[in-house]
C-alpha cells in the first residue's frame, strides 16, 4: 500500500495535512528528519503511516507513560498491534512484551528513554527488524530546549545497535539552536529539517495585564462557550482555582503529577468526553492531547519560557474553528518569576552540600550504588539540614541534569496544619471536647506558629507522641479539619530518588561550573524573552511568536 492506501484504511482521511505526505516521503527514502510542526499538527500520522508501509516494527522513544499509553490504546483500536515497555511493568511482563516484538506481529514498540538504556531492551532490539526510529519530543534531547531529559542524550546510543535504521525526531517548538543540536546529538547523516508553518489563522492570542485575575477569568468563562484548559504555576493553585471555579458554579477539575496515575486518567477522560468543562492544570498536562472542541486556553501564571506558552496555547482550535490563548500577566508576575529563577540555582557549593547531606540522610556510603528507587521524604530532609523545600528540590533537579541522582515525577507536597480560630476559641474548644484536648495541647507543644500559617507536621512523629498509629492522627485532623478548628493537608506519595551513578566523595565529584552558568544565563535569557512578549502593547502577538520561532509570517 502507498501513503494514502494506509492513511484511508486506518484513519479514514483522503489527504495529508500540513507537511506531513514530505516527511513520510523522507523516511521512505531512508533519510533521517527532523520534522517541526506545531502543536496539533499530526505528528503521530508521520511515523505511523510509513512504519505501516513496510515490514518490521517501529520504535518510538517517548518521555511519557501516559502519552505512550493513550497511542497504544489508539492504535489498537484499528487493529495495529502495538506494545509500550514502562516502568509499571514487572520484568516477565517486559520479557514477554520484546518477545512478541519479535515473533507476534507488533508493528509499535513504545519506550521511555530511560528503558532503552536498559541491557535486556537493548539485546531484544538486535533480533527485531526495525524499519524506524521515532524520537518524540525531540526538544527534551537540547540543553538549550524548554525541556531538557539528560536521559535523550544517550538516544544516539541505539544508533550503533542497528546503523542502517532511519530515524525521524518530532518537536512542535524549537529554537535554532535547538534545531541544530537534536540533529547533531541524534547523529543525523546530515542534515534534513522539514518545517511547516506555525501560523495559526484562527487562534487569537492575548496578554491582559490586570491584577484582578479571578473576575477576568470568570468573565472569559461566561463569553466563551467551550471545553477550556486553565493552567496555573503550582499544584495548590490548581485546586484552589478548582473551588473557586466550583463555588461559582462551573463544571472544573484539577490535574496535577502528584495526583495518582487512576486519578489523572479519570479527570482527563470525563474532561475528553465533555463531562467535565474545565481543566485546571500545571504544565503536566496536555502532551500528546488532541481535543478538537477547545475554544479557550487561558494562563494564569506566566510560564518560564516563549516555547512553554506556545506550545500550551496551542492545545485550542484544534478543529480550526475560531479559538483563543489569553495570558493574564503583570509586572508582578515577572519579579515572582525572576525569583523563583534565583531559588532555581544554588550555588556549586550549595549543590555539592546537598549532594553529601543527601547520601547521609539515605545512607548511601562512598561507591556504593543502589539498584532500586528510594523513598525521599523532601519536607524531613529540609527540616533536618535546615533548609527549604524549593531548594532541595532544585538541586535535585541539578544532580539529574548532570546524571548523578535522578528525581522522580512523585514530588508532592508535605503534610500541613493550621489553626484557623483565635486562641481563645480553641480553649473554650478544648474544655467542651475533652476527646480533642490532648491531641491539640500536643500539637502546640510540637509546632511553633500554628495560628499564623500553615506549618509542617509529620504524622508519624505525631503518633509516636500520642501513643497511637498514623491511620488514627490522621482520622483526628480530618475531623479537626470538618469542625472548622484547623486547615489540614494531607501529604501525597513521596517522591522516589534514583542514583544515577555510584555515591562519590566531593573531591571526586565533577560539577560542570561553566555549564552551571550558561543554563543559569539561558533561562535568565528565556525569561527576558516572555517579559518583552508580555510588555508589547502594540504588536500583533501571532507575528511576535512567528518572529521569535524565526518563521516571520509570509504574506
Amino acid at each position: 500500500m502507498n501513503a494514502i492506501d494506509v492513511l484511508i484504511k486506518y484513519w479514514g482521511h483522503t489527504q495529508f495535512r500540513l507537511k506531513q505526505e514530505e516527511i513520510i516521503d523522507q523516511i521512505i527514502e531512508q533519510k533521517d528528519t527532523l520534522a517541526l510542526l506545531p502543536t496539533g499538527g499530526g505528528k503521530s500520522i508521520c511515523y505511523q503511516v510509513p512504519a505501516l508501509m513496510q515490514e518490521g516494527i517501529c520504535l518510538v522513544i517517548s518521555p511519557l507513560i501516559a502519552l505512550m499509553d493513550d497511542q497504544v490504546r489508539h492504535l489498537q483500536s484499528k487493529g495495529i498491534k502495538s506494545v509500550a515497555i514502562t516502568s509499571n511493568m514487572h520484568y516477565s511482563e517486559i520479557d514477554t512484551a520484546l518477545t512478541n516484538c519479535i515473533y507476534g506481529g507488533v508493528k509499535f514498540l513504545y519506550l521511555s528513554p530511560e528503558r532503552l538504556q536498559n541491557d535486556l531492551v537493548q539485546s531484544r532490539i538486535k533480533e527485531m527488524n526495525i524499519n524506524l526510529i521515532t524520537v518524540d519530543e525531540a526538544h527534551c534531547i537540547s540543553e538549550w530546549g524548554h525541556n531538557f531529559r539528560p536521559s535523550y542524550r544517550h538516544i544516539s546510543e541505539i544508533r550503533s545497535i542497528i546503523p542502517d535504521v532511519p530515524l525521524l525526531a518530532l518537536t512542535a517548538t524549537a529554537t535554532a539552536d535547538v534545531i541544530k543540536d537534536i540533529q547533531q546529538n541524534l547523529l543525523f547523516k546530515q542534515e534534513n529539517l522539514i518545517k511547516s508553518s506555525f501560523t495559526r489563522v484562527n487562534m487569537s492570542y492575548v496578554v491582559d495585564n490586570i491584577e484582578d485575575k479571578n473576575s477576568r477569568l470568570l468573565k472569559l468563562l461566561n463569553k466563551i462557550k467551550s471545553s477550556v484548559i486553565i493552567y496555573v504555576g503550582t499544584r495548590k493553585k490548581a485546586k484552589d482555582i478548582t473551588d473557586f471555579l466550583v463555588t461559582n458554579n462551573f463544571s472544573a477539575n484539577y490535574y496535577h503529577a502528584g495526583l495518582s496515575a487512576d486519578v489523572r486518567t479519570t479527570r482527563q477522560e470525563s474532561w475528553t468526553k465533555n463531562q467535565t468543562r474545565i481543566m485546571v492544570a500545571t504544565n503536566s498536562f496536555g502532551m500528546g492531547i488532541d481535543k478538537p472542541d477547545v475554544k479557550l486556553v487561558v494562563h494564569l501564571d506566566l510560564p518560564f519560557t516563549i516555547e512553554a506558552y506556545f506550545q500550551e496555547a496551542g492545545r485550542a482550535g484544534r478543529n480550526g474553528k475560531q479559538a483563543y490563548a489569553f495570558l493574564l500577566a503583570n509586572n508582578s508576575d515577572i519579579k515572582k518569576q525572576e525569583d523563583l529563577l534565583k531559588l532555581k540555582y544554588p550555588t556549586i557549593e550549595e549543590i555539592l552540600e546537598g549532594y553529601q547531606n543527601i547520601a547521609n540522610y539515605l545512607q548511601i556510603a562512598i561507591a556504593d550504588f543502589p539498584e532500586d528507587p528510594i523513598p525521599f521524604d523532601i519536607a524531613a530532609f529540609s527540616e533536618r539540614y535546615e533548609t527549604n523545600n524549593l531548594k532541595t528540590y532544585n538541586i535535585l533537579k541539578y544532580l539529574e541534569k548532570e546524571e548523578k541522582i535522578k528525581l522522580s515525577d512523585g514530588i508532592n507536597s508535605p503534610s500541613k496544619v493550621k489553626i484557623t480560630i483565635p486562641s481563645s476559641e480553641l480553649y473554650k474548644f478544648q474544655i467542651t471536647n475533652k476527646f480533642y484536648d490532648p491531641f491539640i495541647k500536643l500539637l502546640l507543644r510540637s509546632y511553633n506558629n500554628l495560628f499564623n500559617h500553615l506549618v509542617v507536621i509529620n504524622e508519624k512523629e505525631i503518633a509516636s507522641r500520642f501513643n497511637s498509629s498514623i491511620d488514627e492522627v490522621k482520622t483526628i485532623l480530618s475531623k479537626l479539619k470538618q469542625l472548622e478548628i484547623i486547615d489540614y493537608q494531607e501529604q501525597n506519595d513521596l517522591g522516589q530518588l534514583t542514583f544515577l551513578q555510584a555515591r562519590q566523595d566531593l573531591n571526586s565529584l565533577h560539577l560542570n561550573e561553566k555549564k552551571w552558568e550558561e543554563r543559569k544565563a539561558y533561562e535568565s535569557k528565556k525569561l527576558s524573552d516572555i517579559a518583552n512578549y508580555i510588555n508589547k502593547k502594540d504588536s500583533c502577538r501571532s507575528q511576535l511568536l512567528l518572529h521569535y520561532f524565526g518563521r516571520r509570517q509570509i504574506r
